[in-house]
């Protein structure tokens, strides 16, 4: 019995992990993550439930949990701290200076609930830690959160753009998605002055203003851009 329990605890400790992560969860994603048929996530989700978690369902969604309700933080395991210095290390490398300040204040937030010991152990291996590109860990642009923020609220952005050949021009997009190559960031948008969708190399934007203008969400999947676009990408 005990050594049946013990995996269901832990299980429901990492089912109510994620309905605080995220908006909504699915009992099918839960199923598919902890390896568990959907019926026995809703006798998980009732048993959460009776214990006073305060769960909401969303008939045809899925499972949110009340806003504004959080439990204390659980510990991490020590292969968790450790991924998480890693990740530290990793973001230190990155071009992008407001991506490093943000990674950098979210994990020293992190840090503070560790186990004293693991204090120790995480101070050890962020010495240990090494990742080779960018050695001197130069930064070429600071605009990476700004253009995050503009992305999930549906804002448009007036950006200067200076071209791999040095062609500038003004212009107002509207942000869709953001993915890297060869460590540098890429803007993919819509772009008012071409009608189309373009990718910018964030680096290359002297300056960025977020309007307070919105525009309705594009219906498209990044994976759907990468299929229609990147092919026969054009430049901005």
């Amino acid at each position: 019995m005990e050594e049946n329990e013990k995996p269901r605890l832990a299980r429901l400790t990492a089912i109510i992990t994620q309905l605080q992560a995220k908006r909504i969860v699915t009992a099918n994603s839960l199923a598919e993550k902890h390896n568990v048929s959907v019926r026995t996530i809703y006798r998980d989700i009732r048993t959460l439930e009776q214990s006073g978690i305060p769960i909401i369902t969303e008939e045809g969604k899925g499972y949110s949990i009340m806003e504004g309700y959080h439990l204390p933080p659980v510990l991490f395991t020590e292969d968790e701290a450790n991924a998480l210095i890693t990740i530290e290390r990793l973001a230190s490398k990155n071009k992008d200076q407001s991506l490093t300040e943000n990674v950098s204040s979210a994990i020293e937030k992190i840090k503070a609930i560790l186990k004293y010991s693991q204090k120790g152990n995480a101070e050890l291996l962020t010495d240990r830690v090494y990742f080779g590109g960018n050695n001197k860990e130069v930064k070429t642009s600071s605009n990476l959160m700004q253009i995050q923020s503009a992305i999930i609220h549906f804002h448009t952005i007036k950006i200067d753009y200076l071209s791999s050949e040095k062609k500038k021009t003004t212009r107002v997009v509207e942000p869709f998605a953001i993915y890297s190559i060869h460590g540098n960031f890429l803007l993919v948008a819509f772009c008012r002055l071409r009608d189309d969708f373009r990718a910018f190399r964030i680096d290359y934007i002297e300056s960025l203003d977020v309007q307070e203008e919105t525009f309705p969400p594009h219906n498209m999947t990044i994976v759907e851009f990468f299929e229609k676009y990147i092919k026969n990408q054009k430049h901005p």
